[in-house]
């Protein structure tokens, strides 16, 4: 059979001496054995057999074969391969004494040739060379790994994470706040299993529950983590979760329990609501006052204004004010340092402030400090202007609707009901429309802009919760297309728009202005003054004014109004020139508020209040002069 194999593998089928073929049933069975033996054990069969002897099984009791292979009764042999040129001595099974060995034993010993030995060496390098390939990209695989995870601790933040140690209770998390959580559990069912403890006369474990309550509660406080809890925290812990254990005993019903938490859920939802509009009405309360510092300073400024004789009352270069060849800015306020900021930043941004006239309208209460601070302190080479809203004579009820809105009956109801400034009622919600400078004429001056300057051509509205930061000449060149107003547009949010302003449930609106329409805003305005009295801005300004004597077109205040007027007669202006939010946003972004020729602190956090942004308040700030004596004086400059 080994002789049949052997010449299956060189692909002779002729059986040695006799050299006759083999039958058809031979060949089948060759082609069969040739595929139950691997390459390897043939080759081994085929290298093992030589003329000098038949096979040794001991061969197949190398590394060749597969562990699966079993021989059963013949001993371990050892070949010896060292040499490739030398014989080797296979040691069979032991001979008995007395038995010769004769000739039929020579099969035990054979030659190895020496290409089938290199062919076997070769073999066992390529395997000795892979495994080491394989360890070394294993290690290579654990260094990319070491490294990654050195890479990955170096990008934790370790000032977040704290002090951290696995041999520390809680990992010594000084943030932790489980114990709080679990406190305020304790508190809640301890009110709860009260509730019923008093509903079901359980007078004993009632008292427990209040008394293990109340030490809870005081040993609670306000802390909002587990290292500011009082000393006595844990023991307190313990003694009422024993007290709820036992009332759980004897108190614990599903529905009972279910709808005792249902009702302290909607108190407390009530209570948020309630803190929440508190919020509201405080912090429009305190956009509307003026601190005393300001009024402190507006008061010194007062007195000495009147201690002045007329004659030295005067600004300089009166010639300027109605020269249509300069840069001619309109700024109203009752806010004396406000004011001051807007017209100091403008100057010190401007290239030749000697082209630059500000015309500034106060109220009576205000116009001698208005007028001695910029006395005290000209703005440059700039040419001030200072007038009283009260002195316009022009300016009454009978030509002016809002004015005649604002002395009307409804309207003093409006403001001036009893209780009305405490009283935290439905009808507050709109809160900031009851703010008193809607009530001011200074706020509406705006839509007369052609009657307080009519030898203008073009004038530059300014707020006064603004900051000048480049030189605006560049806007009296803008071209407006036969537009009325440039403005910046701020449709970019969706609350922006027309609808969020005006009641397009009335027909008057619905049918006269698209709710989609893009909002702009006021604070920083370019006016062409010929095409505003072309197109009769005032009148359109006092038709629609006239239509909302009951306030059923939009609420109180100017861009409601002024986005109506102004429909179809803006320009958009680049956003760079104007950019709003830093008194309610405080996202606005640096490099934005960087880049902007003015920015705008509008809504409640304006930079003279406490409730100031800080991060945006020293854009306003670097404008005062600290160094006044009253502004030190009145502690302005702290």
């Amino acid at each position: 059979m080994v002789l049949m194999i052997l010449n299956l593998n060189r692909g002779d089928l002729s059986t040695g001496p006799s050299k006759k073929n083999v039958d058809w049933r031979e060949r089948l069975a060759l082609q069969h054995f040739k595929s139950l033996f691997t390459k390897e054990v043939i080759d081994v069969i085929a290298t093992s057999t030589s003329d000098m002897g038949p096979l040794s099984l001991d061969i197949f009791k190398k590394k060749n074969l597969s562990a699966s292979w079993k021989f059963i009764g013949t001993e371990t042999s050892v070949v010896d391969t060292s040499e490739p040129n030398q014989v080797a001595t296979v040691v069979g099974q032991d001979i008995p004494k007395g038995k010769k060995k004769n000739s039929s034993d020579d099969h035990a010993q054979f030659i190895v040739k020496p290409a089938d030995l290199a062919r076997r060496q070769l073999r066992e390098k390529r395997r000795e060379k892979r495994a080491s390939e394989l360890v070394h990209q294993d290690k290579e695989a654990i260094v990319k790994l070491e490294n990654a995870a050195i890479e990955h601790s170096k990008s934790v933040d370790s000032a977040v994470m704290g002090r951290y140690s696995i041999w520390r209770r809680e990992n010594e998390n000084e943030n932790s706040d489980s114990t709080v959580r679990l406190m305020r559990d304790q508190i809640i069912m301890a009110r709860v299993y009260l509730s019923i403890a008093k509903m079901k006369n359980k007078v004993d474990l009632y008292q427990q529950l209040q008394v293990r309550l109340k030490e809870s509660q005081q040993a609670l406080g306000e802390a909002t983590a587990d290292s500011n809890l009082h000393h006595s925290a844990p023991a307190r812990v313990e003694s009422i979760g024993q007290v709820l254990s036992k009332a759980r005993e004897q108190l614990y019903d599903c529905k009972l329990v279910t709808g005792k938490l249902r009702a302290m859920l909607q108190s407390a939802s009530e209570h948020v609501r309630s803190l929440k509009k508190q919020s509201t009405f405080l912090s429009q309360l305190a956009a509307k006052t003026i601190p005393n510092a300001i009024h402190c300073f507006s008061m010194r400024l007062t007195i000495e204004y009147y201690l002045l004789p007329p004659e030295k009352r005067k600004f300089p270069r009166s010639e300027n004010l109605e020269d249509p060849n300069l840069y001619h800015y309109a700024l109203f306020s009752d806010n004396v340092l406000a004011a001051s900021v807007v017209v100091n930043s403008a100057v010190a941004n401007s290239k030749d402030s000697s082209k630059h006239v500000f015309h500034l309208v106060t109220d009576k209460l205000n116009f001698g400090a208005m007028n001695m601070w910029f006395l005290l302190n000209p703005p440059g080479k700039a040419t001030i202007q200072v007038e009283n809203v009260d002195e316009f004579q022009w300016l009454n009820s009978s030509y002016c609707p809002v004015l005649r809105q604002l002395e009307s009956a409804t309207m003093k109801e409006y403001y001036f009901k009893a209780g009305h400034p405490t009283k935290l009622s439905s009808s507050a919600s709109n809160l900031k429309y009851r703010n008193p400078k809607y009530l001011s004429m200074l706020n509406h001056l705006r839509f007369y802009l052609p009657q307080v300057y009519p030898k203008l051509n073009k004038i530059l509205f300014l707020d006064d919760d603004i900051v000048v930061q480049k030189d605006l000449t560049g806007l009296w060149s803008v071209d407006l297309h036969g537009k009325v107003n440039g403005a910046v547009e701020t449709c970019g949010e969706s609350f922006h728009r027309f609808d969020k302003y005006l009641n397009f449930t009335n027909p008057h609106i619905a049918r006269n202005f698209d709710p989609n329409a893009c909002g702009w805003a006021y604070g920083m305005n370019i006016f062409d003054l010929k095409e505003w009295k072309r197109r009769d801005i005032t009148g359109i300004y006092h038709k629609w004014q006239n239509m909302n004597e009951d306030r059923v077109l939009w609420k109180l205040g100017t861009l409601p109004p002024g986005l109506i007027t102004f429909y179809g007669l803006t320009h958009p202006l680049e956003k760079s020139w104007h950019v709003l939010g830093l008194g309610y946003n405080p996202t606005v972004g640096r490099s934005e508020i960087e880049n902007a020729a003015v920015i705008h602190y509008n809504g409640n956090m304006k930079p003279w209040l406490e409730l100031a942004m800080t991060r945006y308040r020293s854009y306003w700030i670097k404008y005062i002069k600290h160094d006044h004596p009253y502004l030190r004086t009145c502690k302005l400059s702290e």
